[in-house]
């Protein structure tokens, strides 16, 4: 049960619905077209030298992978400065369109010295979303937060159902979105091709290289945050400034809570939603989805997580 409670902790602000993706195309990448390229305006700076910056790091995912609780704990380093709200500029159209000079103006304000950090879980799975990244910053650094596939489904089930639930409105249960007639997982159900992240990250490498993407252990964050935002500090070149006295295990909410020049705080409460009942023999089938999915990632990133 405790597993249970400190894996929810790590879900994301519940998110507006994602506009649909455009459909498989060959040739270039969809939205390439028209990618923004033109120079934001330039800010001001104000009289203590800070100014708006465009992202020089960008949190890309993944829906329901920890990426809020991730962007908390990066918030604890002073050398940090971090959009409030999911921007969504370049997955969303009408985002999009309105330019860089919008796109900054959503960033806060930062010292020289500081870097800016903006977060969108659906980047990830955006098809379009890695041309128009690049073409803002190809040096850009990505951060990529995961957890265990299956987990992660269920979790994007939890948030969707919650959501319907609070407007009293019906959702149909897991298993009619998962399962087929014949009894097979329905592959064209979203949060398990959310979950299939190698199909995601081959898209991304063809427009940044690996160097540039660092892969957060969305799981291992949930149980030891410490050693994980140390490799984070250590890719987004920050001096070392997080430790382990930021962050102490709440008994009552069991979950880490962040500790900040001696002001505690926890994530909302709505990251405590628990998961949904699932039967083992569809748990099982999950578990078996994503067993060949899973390897593949493996042999792309060249490393291995203690997945089912």
């Amino acid at each position: 049960m405790a597993a249970l409670l400190l894996g929810a902790v790590l879900l994301v602000a519940q998110l507006q619905p994602v506009p649909s993706r455009p459909p498989a195309a060959a040739g270039p990448e969809p939205g390439q077209q028209e990618l923004v390229r033109e120079a934001p305006p330039a800010q001001a700076q104000g009289p203590d030298g800070r100014a708006r910056q465009l992202p020089q790091t960008v949190i890309i995912g993944v829906r329901k992978g920890g990426t809020r609780a991730l962007l908390e704990m990066l918030r604890l380093h002073p050398d940090v400065a971090a959009a409030e709200h999911e921007v969504h500029f370049f997955d969303w159209e009408e985002h999009y369109r309105r330019g860089l000079g919008w796109y900054l103006r959503q960033m806060p304000a930062s010292a020289p010295h500081q870097l800016t950090v903006e977060k969108t879980p659906a980047y990830f799975t955006a098809p379009h979303v890695p041309a128009r990244l690049r073409a803002m910053n190809p040096a850009a650094r990505l951060l990529l937060i995961l957890r265990d596939p299956s987990e992660r489904v269920l979790s994007d089930y939890a948030q969707l159902l919650c959501n319907h639930v609070q407007k009293r409105k019906p959702y149909p249960a897991l298993e009619e979105l998962l399962l087929l007639r014949d009894g097979r997982l329905n592959g064209q159900y979203r949060a398990l091709d959310r979950s299939l992240y190698h199909v995601h990250l081959r898209r991304w490498l063809r427009f940044f290289p690996r160097r540039r993407i660092h892969i957060v252990d969305g799981d291992r964050l949930i149980g030891d945050p410490f050693p994980e935002m140390q490799k984070v500090e250590r890719f987004l070149g920050l001096a070392p400034r997080i430790n382990a006295s930021n962050f102490y295990f709440n008994k009552t909410k069991g979950f880490y809570c962040l500790r900040d020049g001696g002001r505690d705080r926890c994530l909302h409460e709505s990251k405590g939603r628990a998961h949904p009942r699932v039967d083992p023999t569809l748990l099982h089938k999950l578990h078996e989805y994503f067993h060949e999915p899973n390897k593949k990632f493996f042999e792309l990133v060249g490393r291995t997580f203690d997945w089912h």
